[in-house]
């Protein structure tokens, strides 16, 4: 007697890449260059050439010029003049848009568009957002956040169904969390250090406040992010402008980075304020009141720390954390970051380049919860 027997396991085949058509290929790859060479289309394609003969990315049915044509039709180039007469070729603002959502879906991963954009907190009461836990209604409870389906079950139990009565103690109002806002300023050292040592920092830092931009404005779009760039002085750029950040022959001005941060924070609204920094943690300039700058790039400043600490402390006293994401592992500077975190009553996070955006993303979403008020 034959009989039929089904088994069940786990069937292993050779891993397939979902297909890409040869402009999706190039693009991808393209979106990377073009981050590393801070928007210098030519450099850009420079490197795809090179990268195309070690590689073989193309086929003789579709070039790179081929490429190129389809980023003009695609409206990802354009062609421009400089004020000197000369003509060149530039990304546009869609391209800035598909190299921020990449850094997104490389740092944060696929994160789903939410409709209210708004974050939860940790304190339960009058908020708008269920929690699914229930409790026994109160006098001065809102009528809109009684259960009606858990209060008709408790009067069903409580009463039966053939004398069937609502009273208060049968009553059950949903717990809800507050919304919250948030108020971010990112700072960027861009001094000369952050390319010392043949070790590319900026570009990891550029990739994570394009990421955290697009996290802030497609998630959580009731939030708001401020980027600057601190190096002999601090100033603020916008979105569009950070596939185009380069490091400068700049000393490091901490506190001039600080200042304008505060700043910036002082005129938001939202209850929720912070400061991320990311820097290799060496503080080497002041502007000083007559306009001259002092710079010691020895060691630590005693006169440049002492005022990098005030700032910290004021920042402090405005209720403003810090968080500090240090790319460099000098015990030096180490034992000054712990200083100055300890100054703030803020956080510090010692890495090298690799998982910071992964840092930077967990520690947004912790920080988003304090300081709510009903």
């Amino acid at each position: 007697m034959n009989r039929k027997t089904s088994r069940k396991g786990f069937v292993f085949k050779t891993y397939e890449a979902p297909y890409q058509s040869p402009f999706d290929k190039l693009f991808d790859i393209f979106k990377e260059l073009i981050t590393h060479t801070s928007g210098d289309f030519d450099e850009a394609i420079s490197w795809l050439r090179e990268l195309d003969k070690e590689y073989t990315l193309t086929t003789a049915e579709y070039t790179i010029d081929d490429f190129i044509e389809d980023l003009k039709k695609k409206g990802y180039i354009k062609e421009e003049i400089d004020p000197d007469g000369n003509g060149g070729i530039a990304i546009t603002a869609k391209t800035e848009r598909a190299i921020r959502q990449q850094a997104l879906d490389q740092i944060f991963g696929n994160i789903k568009r939410s409709g209210q954009g708004n974050h939860k907190s940790k304190g339960q009461g009058t908020g708008d957002e269920h929690t699914g836990d229930f409790r026994n209604y109160q006098f001065g409870d809102a009528l809109d956040k009684v259960s009606m389906t858990e209060s008709l079950k408790n009067a069903q139990i409580n009463h039966g169904i053939s004398n069937f009565t609502l009273s208060e103690d049968d009553l059950v109002v949903e717990e809800t969390l507050h919304k919250a806002q948030m108020s971010t300023v990112l700072m960027i050292d861009i001094s000369h250090s952050m390319i010392l040592y043949g070790e590319d920092r900026i570009t990891p830092a550029k990739k994570v406040a394009m990421a955290l931009a697009e996290l802030i404005t497609t998630r959580y779009p009731k939030d708001t992010l401020d980027i600057l760039v601190f190096g002999n002085d601090a100033w603020q750029i916008e979105i569009k402008d950070l596939p185009y950040l380069k490091v400068g022959p700049y000393h490091t001005n901490t506190v001039a980075g600080l200042q304008l941060a505060m700043d910036l924070l002082r005129r938001k609204r939202n209850t929720n304020k912070q400061i991320f920094m990311i820097t290799d943690g060496k503080p080497s300039c002041l502007r000083l009141p007559d306009g001259q700058y002092y710079k010691n790039s020895n060691g630590l400043d005693t006169y440049i720390v002492n005022k990098c600490y005030a700032m910290a402390q004021q920042a402090r006293r405005l209720h403003i954390p810090i968080t500090t994401f240090m790319i460099a592992q000098d015990n030096y500077l180490m034992q000054f970051v712990r200083e100055f975190t300890k100054a703030n009553q803020g956080k510090a996070f010692y890495t090298g380049l690799k998982g910071l955006g992964e840092m930077i993303f967990e520690d947004y979403e912790t920080n988003r919860k304090k300081r709510i008020k009903g």
